[in-house]
């Protein structure tokens, strides 16, 4: 967002609203207020100007975007609304026109029965919400066909009313799926150095405080997955980018649970107290980059990796800890130059 434009007094005053970390945090008070002022700009607007069925204006609003947070999502179903009402609307008001023409409502309800078969054979699978709005959109047009062909036009402006003002709405804050996205892989990357800390240091691996990071570790990791559709709509991080770095967080993850189990009784033998500080402080570093947008210090070059064990004569279980310290801290080293490369599409 562009806030240099605007006066310091007034980005001041706005900062809780632009501010992407405020705006994630109350992100639920702000998509309730939105509501709120959208649904009341829709009844003054229908009631003010005597809209017929004007009700079905503020229904096509929250259908469009009252349980859709992310700006990625509601521009998506926006269209699909679109192109349900139209669809649906067209065979409403040619269903009304038979049936004022032959005046047979057996095969009125014949049509219209079969018509929704047709869109329920299509709800299941890609476009599902477009084929159920569809049919939806029939009903609310021609009722059971005895509906007046003026009701049925009136309702199909209603509802692409309905659909402009969710659309207009969803860009006041908008907010954005990619501010979820950054905050929870932030959140994420901090976990992870403090199972690392916990693992590296000698704490328990088994007490009710390592079990929780490890079950918020996982529980973050599906959030990301859920996110990434709406994501690469909105900064235009392809799917297959986006899907590289969940790659490295899971398989950070997956190394940490090994790391678990191969931890040494003595830890003192390991000899790797500068590799374990350089880990922690790259995890830090890129929760801090994702965190308040200082993605200069993704920039920043890594020390080169030791070669070979630290300890001359290393034992098997000393020396497979090392070696999976190692491809921990390759590991994140790919998801940090991840991270920079993409850092101009995620920082908005």
């Amino acid at each position: 967002m562009n806030t240099p434009l605007l006066p310091h007094w007034l980005r001041r005053v706005l900062r809780p609203l632009l501010d992407p970390y405020r705006r994630y945090r109350h992100a639920r008070y702000i998509h309730a207020g939105r509501i709120v002022v959208g649904l009341l700009v829709s009844i003054l607007l229908t009631t003010g100007i005597h809209l017929p069925h004007g009700e079905w204006a503020s229904v096509t609003m929250l259908i469009v975007i009252g349980g859709l947070q992310h700006h990625g999502n509601i521009g998506k179903k926006s269209v699909e609304r679109a192109y349900g009402t139209l669809i649906g609307a067209a065979l409403g008001l040619a269903v009304v026109a038979q049936e004022s023409y032959l005046g047979m409502p057996l095969l009125t309800y014949v049509v219209m029965s079969l018509i929704c078969g047709f869109f329920a054979y299509h709800a299941i699978g890609k476009g599902g919400y477009t084929a159920l709005l569809s049919a939806i959109t029939l009903f609310i047009v021609a009722g059971h066909g005895d509906n007046p062909i003026t009701d049925g036009l009136w309702r199909t402006v209603d509802i692409l009313i309905g659909i402009a003002l969710a659309l207009a709405f969803s860009f006041a804050l908008p907010l954005y799926a990619v501010y979820s996205w950054r905050y929870n892989l932030a959140t994420g990357l901090r976990d992870c150095a403090k199972v690392y800390e916990r693992i590296s240091s000698g704490q328990s691996i088994t007490a009710d405080e390592h079990l929780k990071l490890l079950a918020r570790l996982n529980a973050t990791m599906l959030q990301l997955r859920s996110l990434m559709p709406s994501v690469s709509k909105e900064v235009k991080i392809s799917l297959v980018e986006l899907d590289a770095i969940q790659g490295h967080y899971r398989m950070c993850l997956s190394t940490l649970e090994i790391l678990s189990n191969l931890r040494p009784a003595d830890l003192g033998n390991v000899g790797m107290n500068a590799e374990q500080r350089r880990i922690r402080r790259m995890l830090i570093g890129m929760a801090r980059a994702l965190k308040t947008g200082a993605t200069e210090r993704l920039e920043r070059p890594t020390e080169s990796l030791a070669v070979g064990p630290e300890t001359p004569a290393a034992s098997a279980e000393v020396l497979g800890y090392q070696l999976m310290t190692r491809q921990l801290a390759l590991n994140i080293e790919g998801l940090q130059q991840r991270l920079a490369k993409t850092a101009k599409q995620w920082k908005i």
